[in-house]
């Protein structure tokens, strides 16, 4: 084998490892969630492939011939990587464990196969041991390399304008021809013929993958979103990311809310401020909007600013929800810690987080140093609410409305029958603010919305806080705190 073509093949197959990885995360997210614990797992799967695979790959050539060795693992990995879409869709239709099983080991077998490649390739160039070091540190550099080019190209690239699914059947079906032609270079028709029938069942892992729903309309940059109808309302709609309930719009009455926290933050705003006041609002993420176009309808002429990081939530949003942007809703696409930092001194009368990564608020919007900056585009008398979602212990929205205290004077937080005594968790609302606000008027409407929630605040809140720590930017565990739940709202 010439040194190019054994370089190609090192580039190929780590820049391959690293595609499948990272569309992995993104193929579970629906099943598994995205939280910092299941990202490590995939990592340490992936990881884990790749020593087994160097290891073994390493033996083998020494025991196999390496040119005739090279076709069936290529060809093999493109098989598993072809079937792992429809193999996770239909796991994850049955259980979110088995998702993660299945895709796990779909994860494993590729990348244990295709990291095998590079001992192989080194043990075909190695024909004068003077240039040992050479030729391995070669391989080396341009494995390392190629795993640069798969992480820029999927990150960047592919997975903005292309299904995951479509990745990875299309990477399945290139690394299958590239093992047909290296198995045909040995001139073994025979295993050329075994080599087809692997195609055979590529081809047909592309057609049951196509056949699979995929429970997506649309796959963002971040998330496999839909767009759900109500069966009772004409004109409601549910957003659903990740297999998650995010928000509830009806297409015909904004005014119409769904959702009990949605509820909660609409109670705030109408007892906070004086009826039909125009208000000035920024929102930590986007969601459906469906507080800004609460505000609109309600209070005419109120303007609000929306950072949200996916662009293709947005587009679902202006497309699916009915939803109008425009100079009193401007929607920028940020990160909205980066967003905050833009909004300028005392300049808004209220700030509504509702940002979610999976079932968690990102962890940097929840740090006393990022409720400072809210603090500082507060107006005076201004408030920032908060959506958060916490089960068991709560210790993650303990921790969450105890950071709150350390920044604000005013805390109070909203939550449903139970929650606060320990009987089940799932959204609370927090509200604070360095001016008084009523809470008690708060808890009354709230009530009069039906949803059983009740508000608490001064001392019985501080007893419910506990000891929970402040969270900061250089300690913030939100993951390892939260405990999740399959079902948000």
């Amino acid at each position: 084998m010439g040194p190019r073509t054994g370089a190609v093949l090192v580039f190929g197959s780590s820049a391959a490892v690293l595609v499948v990885e990272l569309v992995a995360l993104r193929l579970l997210a629906p099943y598994v969630g995205l939280t910092l614990e299941m990202n490590t797992m995939v990592i340490g799967i992936a990881l884990t492939a790749i020593a087994l695979g160097a290891w073994a790959g390493g033996r083998a050539a020494d025991v196999m011939a390496p040119r005739r060795t090279l076709g069936p693992l290529l060809g093999l990995s493109g098989v598993a990587v072809a079937l792992t879409p429809s193999a996770v869709r239909l796991a994850g239709a049955a259980d979110g464990a088995m998702a993660l099983f299945v895709g796990g080991c779909c994860l494993f077998v590729p990348a244990a196969l295709l990291t095998a490649v590079t001992p192989m390739v080194t043990k075909l160039l190695l024909v004068d041991l003077e240039v040992t070091g050479t030729v391995v540190g070669r391989l080396s550099g341009v494995g390392t390399a190629g795993g640069i080019a798969g992480t820029v190209l999927t990150g960047f690239v592919l997975v903005s304008v292309v299904p995951v699914s479509v990745i990875l059947m299309g990477l399945g079906v290139v690394l299958l021809l590239a093992g047909v032609l290296v198995d045909a270079s040995t001139r073994d028709w025979r295993r050329g013929r075994r080599m087809l029938l692997a195609g055979v069942a590529v081809g047909g892992s592309v057609a049951g993958g196509a056949a699979v729903p995929s429970g997506c309309d649309v796959e963002t940059r971040y998330h496999c979103a839909a767009v759900e109808e109500d069966p009772e309302r004409d004109g409601g709609r549910t957003l659903v990311l990740d297999g998650l309930r995010h928000s509830y719009v009806d297409l015909d009455d904004p005014e119409h809310l769904e959702f009990a926290y949605v509820q909660a933050i609409a109670s705030l705003i109408d007892t906070a401020y004086p009826a039909g006041e125009a208000l000035d609002a920024y929102h930590l993420g986007a969601g459906g909007l469906s507080v800004p176009t609460y505000l609109d309808a309600v209070r005419p002429g109120s303007t609000s600013v929306v950072s949200e990081i996916d662009p293709g939530v947005i587009e679902i949003d202006r497309e699916r929800l009915g939803v109008a942007t425009g100079e009193r809703l401007q929607v920028r696409v940020e990160d909205a810690r980066l967003g905050l930092r833009r909004i300028a001194d005392d300049s808004r009368d209220l700030v509504v987080g509702d940002a979610f990564g999976g079932v968690s608020v990102p962890w940097h919007l929840t740090t006393r140093e990022a409720l400072a900056d809210i603090g500082r585009v507060l107006r005076p008398g201004g408030l920032y609410t908060v959506n958060m979602i916490d089960h068991g212990e709560l210790a993650f929205v303990r921790a969450a409305v105890r950071t709150l205290d350390a920044e604000f004077e005013h805390v109070a937080v909203a939550g449903r029958p139970g929650a606060f005594e320990g009987e089940g968790g799932g959204n609370f609302v927090a509200t604070a603010s360095d001016t008084p606000f009523d809470a008690e008027a708060w808890g009354e409407r709230v009530a009069e919305r039906g949803s059983g929630w009740r508000v608490v605040e001064g001392a019985a809140l501080a007893e419910w806080i506990g000891e929970a720590r402040v969270l900061t930017d250089d300690f913030a565990p939100v993951d390892q705190l939260l405990t999740p739940h399959p079902q948000r709202r």
